[in-house]
């Protein structure tokens, strides 16, 4: 029986990257994955998702782009050639993963792991054993229990990803980033879309300024809030409204996009502690059992891939640095990569009330800007948001609703981490012309001495 340093189990943006980082400092590692290398983010969530979204604004662009100057005959969707493209994408990262494995020297195995103790796996016949382990077995869609969830027009944002066809009418149940997303790209492309949220607004993370203004924006999707389904009939979805009313939609296709649950299936024999958000760990990514790591959406803490990489490196520090880390959730950026983009940083107004920060904001309309103003017009819609510290200037959150958003988020997140003052900011010197330019503009605004 062969012995590793540490064995992974899970092939994600957490997964690949802990054996890719372990295997960097010249560790014997061993990368379990059941399905394809990369996990849910490279083959059914960000990637394909991305490379779709891109072709459908391209699309809508095209459509628009007489007013500036683009005089084009014909412009069609063809949905066979998107889905190709898509494919493509997600096939070539794929081997990407795997050519970073083997210049680290990880060993990959596919099949089911069976988790036998804490130091013990088994994958078909095979018993592996690592000194460490680390859990990354990801998260899948929840689909509740509502009377006809089952049909099989009913879809999960996995297998929307390869619909044949684009449908005449699409029911999106549920209005978090997903079911946005894939609102966005369906009416972008030319079906009617209905997005049902239970909630009283969409994208319960972002300012209630910049969700409200998502939804204007987003001109081609009809919005049923603090609604609930009741049942998927064969011919759509029967609802109850915010007033009461019971309410009969029709639709070709429902997708199910209420959440992702933890995969902590198979677990039991590692006797770790399981709480309702996921494997239950500390900052350091550490389960109860002591050379046990959990990390990325099975412990349910930050279910985004960049936060499983980063748990990832964490967790590797610990196992095997010399320098220990902790996890820090504080200035975790999201986005929102529908059209028009969005993207956040640190804290809303109303969970720094919550928090009882005192705090000062300033709102500057995108359109102000002149590289925004020369690429998308008048008519377009976007905002800038900086909230900081009324008592020490600190900035505490940037919000951003507009193109690029997701692109300049990673500043903001900068920005938190190192907890710069507002007048910190305003020394930076920052491209012209640029949309970013906006939160200096914000910062000055807020503080205009010099």
């Amino acid at each position: 029986m062969e012995m590793y340093d540490l064995i992974v189990v899970g092939s994600g943006p957490g997964g690949y990257v802990a054996a890719e980082r372990a295997g960097a400092l010249g560790k014997k590692v061993l990368l379990i994955e059941k399905g394809f290398l990369g996990g849910v983010c490279t083959n059914w969530g960000c990637i394909p998702t991305k490379s779709l979204l891109n072709g459908a604004k391209q699309h809508k662009h095209a459509l628009e782009g007489e007013r500036f100057g683009l005089e084009a005959q014909s412009v069609g969707y063809n949905l066979e050639k998107a889905m190709a493209w898509k494919q493509d994408t997600v096939e070539t990262l794929r081997g990407g993963i795997g050519f970073l494995m083997k210049s680290n020297k990880v060993e990959t195995v596919f099949g089911e792991a069976i988790f036998v103790d804490p130091h013990t796996v088994k994958v078909g016949e095979t018993v592996y054993k690592g000194d460490f382990l680390i859990v990354a077995t990801g998260s899948s869609p929840f689909v509740p229990p509502i009377p006809g969830g089952k049909l099989s027009h009913v879809l999960t944002s996995d297998e929307i990803l390869s619909v044949e066809k684009v449908p005449a009418s699409l029911t999106i149940i549920g209005g978090g980033v997903i079911g946005v997303e894939f609102a966005s790209y369906f009416s972008m492309i030319g079906t009617k879309v209905t997005v049902i949220e239970m909630m009283d607004e969409i994208l319960p993370m972002m300012d209630a300024d910049f969700a409200k203004m998502m939804r204007r924006e987003l001109k081609g999707v009809n919005f049923k809030l603090g609604c609930k389904v009741e049942e998927v009939t064969p011919d759509g979805v029967l609802f109850t409204d915010a007033k009461g009313a019971k309410q009969d939609l029709e639709s070709e296709l429902v997708l199910m996009s209420v959440g992702r649950r933890p995969n902590v299936g198979g677990l039991e024999n590692l006797k770790l502690d399981i709480g309702r958000s996921g494997v239950v760990v500390n900052e350091q990514l550490q389960t109860n059992i002591a050379n046990v790591y959990a990390i990325g959406d099975v412990n349910g803490k930050s279910l985004l891939a960049h936060s499983a990489s980063r748990m990832a490196e964490v967790a590797i520090s610990n196992i095997f640095g010399t320098t220990k880390q902790r996890m820090r959730y504080n200035a975790i950026p999201w986005a929102v990569y529908s059209n028009p983009e969005a993207a956040g940083c640190g804290l809303t107004e109303t969970e720094a009330a919550k928090r009882g920060i005192a705090i000062k904001s300033h709102t500057t309309q995108m359109r102000s800007n002149g590289r925004f103003l020369a690429e998308q017009g008048k008519r377009a819609g976007g905002l800038v948001k900086v909230i900081a510290s009324s008592e020490t200037n600190v900035i505490v959150g940037v919000h951003l609703l507009g193109p690029y958003s997701s692109e300049m988020i990673w500043g903001a997140a900068a920005i938190i981490e190192a907890e710069l003052r507002i007048q910190d900011v305003k020394e930076i010197v920052f491209p012209h012309p640029s949309v970013s330019e906006l939160i200096k503009d914000a910062c000055f605004a807020l503080d205009h001495t010099l």
